[in-house]
């Protein structure tokens, strides 16, 4: 499965994703769409959109994309908060379809 992270997840969350095909918007050098510009452009080559911007799914309308949206909902976008909710993460990736989005929240005490 080929995932990408937003410019709001940390890079380095891909060390923790190694089960699957991993790019950044910097990598790719999209840095800077807005949100339905990246879309429609990660949708040709990415499975799942992996992003802490909360808002998107009400941004956008991501049924009529062909990618999967996961919004990671940490106490921080910080690589030490997202962690956590990578198990979370990889499981929404395999349930979810196209144009599907899921919210993995922080579960804390």
């Amino acid at each position: 499965m080929r995932l990408l992270l937003d410019e709001s997840v940390p890079g380095r969350l891909r060390r923790h994703l190694t089960t699957h095909d991993v790019d950044s918007v910097h990598d790719r050098e999209w840095d800077g769409l807005k949100n339905g510009a990246l879309l429609q452009a990660a949708e040709v080559e990415y499975d799942v959109l992996v992003t802490a911007d909360q808002n998107i799914p009400y941004q956008q309308q991501i049924p009529r994309f062909r990618i999967r949206v996961v919004v990671l909902a940490g106490v921080s976008n910080r690589l030490e908060d997202l962690v956590p909710l990578v198990p979370d993460l990889l499981e929404r990736c395999e349930e979810l379809q196209e144009g599907e989005v899921a919210i993995v929240r922080w579960k804390g005490s």
